[in-house]
């Protein structure tokens, strides 16, 4: 188990100093074009496949470096470039995790190659777990999955939406109900193979921010998958239902529910990451207009009023920072989350990431309210950060059940 420590190792230096770059000079410059076009923008994407950011390698890498700081950074880094181009880049990441989470290592190596492709001819992947009716509540899921024994098919009905790369995946990942009666316990993962019948997507979202990631519904009629796309497989399946039922008969069912939450737990301090990168874009935006800007014959920095924001906005986001740090190396270090650690992180960045990006348009004053300065857009992006991967009010829930040693629904 590796020490904290507050200080990266040189290899860390490298490879943070090397995605910096990446996203200074191609995400960037690029960031306002595919705001505007509000459409994926598969050039970068394929750029960053060329360079081995867009590929599992790296998230692998990332993933286990034993400090548990290699993912957070990457996502700090990618997210200060613009936030909707970085979605576009790690968004497959959510469907492969949950293939290599559940899956078969042949599961793992037939579909996992398809989810990005190749560096001339890049695929995306899609998560599809939200529906109309069950965001935050996950257990009002309602798209089924019936096993068809005779042909050794499941076949898959039901609405998905908030699906990045809904519809326009090479491969879907979809979460759906294999026994109601024993609700979030009766969930189970299927791969949608490319070019399945049944799958269309449905209303593609105009979004407030983050507009260069494709979001949209993802519609299953009578979708048809081979037993062997079942993640983890049919016999792995059943022995999980069944402990799940004698589980409930005797009472235990939310200790299953807290173990599942604790697997949310350790997901979200990447989303507190991305929301740290986008608020340190802005407060360096508004610090550097702060030092030429000049009103009344001297720099705007000069005014008590404008140098108090710039030196609260730098302490807010080194201290969500640090929860994120901290979350991340409790994570790989196997401590458990026993006051909601993983949740704070992102809870303090995501509102964070909001004030800050608020502060940073107020700084630049007109100027900070049109397009031809980025933290207008930085604004609009910073608003989903309090919303996906659980809103601030679930994190608040979650931490005040955790702290109270109340059961987490």
């Amino acid at each position: 188990m590796a020490e904290f420590t507050m200080e990266l190792n040189e290899d860390q230096q490298q490879v943070r100093d090397w995605i910096h770059g990446f996203a200074a000079d191609v995400i960037r410059p690029a960031a306002a074009e595919w705001d505007e076009r509000e459409e994926t923008p598969w050039p970068v994407i394929q750029e960053a496949a060329k360079v081995g950011i867009y590929s599992l390698d790296f998230y692998a890498q990332q993933f286990f470096d034993p400090t548990g700081l290699g993912i957070p950074m990457a996502m700090e880094e990618l997210f200060w470039g613009d936030a909707g181009i970085a979605l576009s880049i790690v968004g497959t990441g959510l469907a492969a995790i949950g293939v290599v989470a559940n899956g078969t290592e042949e599961q793992i190596g037939t579909w996992i190659p398809q989810m990005y492709g190749t560096p001339d001819d890049v695929k995306v992947a899609a998560f599809c777990s939200s529906e109309p009716d069950a965001g935050s509540d996950v257990g009002s899921m309602r798209t089924r999955a019936v096993y068809d024994a005779a042909k050794d098919e499941w076949v898959l009905n039901g609405t998905k939406t908030w699906a990045t790369n809904g519809g326009i995946a090479n491969v879907h990942i979809v979460v759906a109900v294999v026994d109601p009666g024993l609700g979030t316990r009766g969930h189970a993962s299927f791969i949608v193979p490319p070019g399945t019948p049944g799958l269309s997507q449905g209303q593609k979202f105009k979004k407030h921010g983050i507009r260069a990631s494709h979001t949209a519904e993802v519609v299953l009629e009578d979708v048809r998958v081979p037993g062997s796309c079942l993640l983890g497989g049919k016999e792995k399946l059943d022995e999980r239902l069944a402990r799940a039922r004698e589980k409930a008969k005797a009472g235990g069912g939310e200790r299953v529910k807290n173990a599942a939450m604790a697997t949310f737990e350790a997901s979200r301090p990447a989303v507190g990451a991305m929301a740290v990168g986008t608020a340190r874009a802005a407060y360096e935006v508004a610090l550097d207009y702060a030092r030429t800007r000049t009103q009344f014959g001297r720099p705007i920095i000069d005014n008590q009023g404008v140098a108090f924001q710039l030196a609260d906005m730098r302490t807010q986001i080194d201290a969500a920072r640090l929860l994120v740090w901290r979350a991340s190396w409790m994570a790989v270090a196997g401590k458990p989350f026993t006051s909601a650690e993983g949740s704070m992180s992102k809870l303090f960045a995501s509102e964070v990431a909001k004030k800050v990006t608020a502060q940073a348009v107020q700084i630049l004053g007109g100027n900070g309210y049109t397009r031809e300065y980025p933290v207008e857009r930085m604004h609009r992006d910073a608003a989903i950060y309090t919303i996906f991967e659980g809103t601030s009010e679930i994190q608040r829930l979650v931490i005040a059940r955790t702290i109270s040693g109340m059961p987490i629904r």
